[in-house]
């Protein structure tokens, strides 16, 4: 909104300065960030007046989570209040692409929303049935990849852009729109299945939501795509305005979500994040990317089907307990260690999906 304002740059000065994508990226962080701080605080004690109780916890679940009973949940209403005000202030709306995200991420909230006030309201862990979430979900994620590749250049669309190859695309054709429907479901429900611990989920986003907040501003610009041999898709950059603003939400919440929790993000925040994530990676054109870079989410999402699978073929487990973080729980492992443990890979994966710039 805010980039109005270059209207008023008469061959130099401050207002120029909102020109810059770089710079609105900048301020988009602080303003999510100070939301996060001004806010956060009165949200929590508003959910948790309304609540009661809390978010419900799992019977079957680690003996040590019992302890967090009555912690209050849909703190994703922070990062995504936070999120949606400053995008709003700092990116350029007028820009597609950022409409796209924003609309997905806001549906996926409001999914979770309904999951988590389900789930409280109940006080038991089912909430909204997964049937009705994965329609509604691809019926979103559909609508969105069919607007994204409209918006897409005409040689890209239908494409899936492969890594490190130069200039290697495969034509799906229609066939594009399921798979992006794919990689947003899959992308959302991953990260909800990676929400499981104190801290767990939401540092992981921030990384993956950074590292293509990055992606996005290079295949964006015509220069650095050209430079480092990977496909201009116009008017992207501007997807990192929104990355920057979900890396300063983040951060005000994990100031609460730091174990021992204040608050959960619940479904209403990870289905979210999810979702946002899987529609930036269709948007610039690196779902294969997203992967990588969102290797951890995979693995937890993974290690659920693999699970599932197994157990009702053999009537035994692989893991002590799926997703794979309740495992190492299991295991003895501490929270704050394995936290911490996945935080450190999902940066090393990060560090991968940059790379995949430049090697080629």
């Amino acid at each position: 909104m805010l980039y109005w304002m270059t209207q008023f740059a008469d061959g130099g000065g401050i207002f120029n300065l909102f020109k810059y994508i770089t710079f609105r990226a900048g301020c988009a962080f602080i303003t999510a960030l100070i939301f996060g701080f001004i806010f956060g605080r009165p949200l929590i004690d508003l959910l948790r007046r309304k609540q009661g109780k809390g978010q419900p916890i799992r019977d079957d679940g680690p003996q040590s989570h019992f302890s967090k009973a009555g912690t209050p949940t849909m703190g994703g209403l922070l990062i995504l209040s936070a999120l949606v005000f400053t995008t709003l202030v700092w990116a350029r709306l007028d820009n597609p692409y950022i409409w796209i995200v924003l609309l997905v991420t806001l549906a996926f909230g409001g999914i979770g929303f309904a999951d988590d006030y389900a789930k409280v309201t109940k006080q038991n862990t089912k909430g909204v049935s997964s049937r009705i979430r994965i329609v509604l979900g691809l019926l979103i994620a559909g609508l969105a990849t069919y607007a994204a590749a409209s918006f897409h250049p005409a040689g890209l669309t239908g494409q899936l852009a492969l890594p490190i190859f130069k200039n290697a695309l495969v034509n799906l054709g229609w066939f594009y729109v399921p798979f992006g429907m794919f990689v947003i479901v899959g992308s959302a429900n991953a990260v909800n299945l990676t929400d499981g611990l104190d801290g767990l989920a939401i540092m992981p986003v921030m990384i993956a939501a950074a590292t293509l907040g990055i992606i996005a501003y290079v295949v964006g610009n015509f220069n650095f795509a050209e430079y480092l041999g990977v496909h201009f898709v116009p008017g992207t950059g501007e997807i990192l305005i929104f990355a920057a603003a979900l890396f300063g939400a983040g951060l005000g919440f994990l100031w609460y979500n730091a174990p021992p929790a204040a608050v959960f993000m619940g479904d209403t925040g990870s289905l979210a994040l999810g979702g946002a994530l899987g529609a930036i990676a269709v948007c610039i054109k690196h779902e294969i990317v997203l992967a990588i870079v969102g290797g951890l989410f995979v693995v937890e999402a993974l290690s659920v089907i693999i699970q599932v699978a197994y157990y009702k073929r053999t009537k035994k487990r692989i893991f002590l307990m799926a997703p794979i973080h309740h495992h190492f729980e299991k295991r003895g492992w501490a929270e704050p260690q394995i936290v911490i443990r996945f935080w450190i890979i999902s940066l090393i994966l990060a560090m991968l999906g940059l790379a995949t710039l430049k090697v080629r």
